[in-house]
């Protein structure tokens, strides 16, 4: 695992060691790695959202049927393989 020093002003330093005080995190190093997670997931939000609005704005529809959500699901089931997470 790699390091990095960062510089934090003094009220966010005391922050995040009071939620490690707190019993919310084990370390401060444990606090940032869960906020950099909530930042990619919040991207990915973002990303998909644009995706299926551009989707939506493309005039193309798509007929959503019984088969046609299996053949979905089957394609992504073969793209990021069957266990779910």
């Amino acid at each position: 695992m790699a390091t990095m020093t960062i510089s934090l002003p003094d009220p966010l330093r005391d922050f995040i060691e009071s939620e490690v005080i707190r019993g919310n995190y084990g370390s401060a190093s444990e606090y940032v790695r869960e906020m950099v997670r909530e930042k990619q997931k919040a991207n990915a939000r973002e990303r998909l959202e644009a995706l299926l609005l551009e989707g939506l704005e493309s005039g193309e529809p798509i007929k959503v049927t019984e088969e046609y959500i299996a053949q979905r699901q089957e394609r992504l089931k073969r793209k990021f393989g069957k266990a779910s997470r």
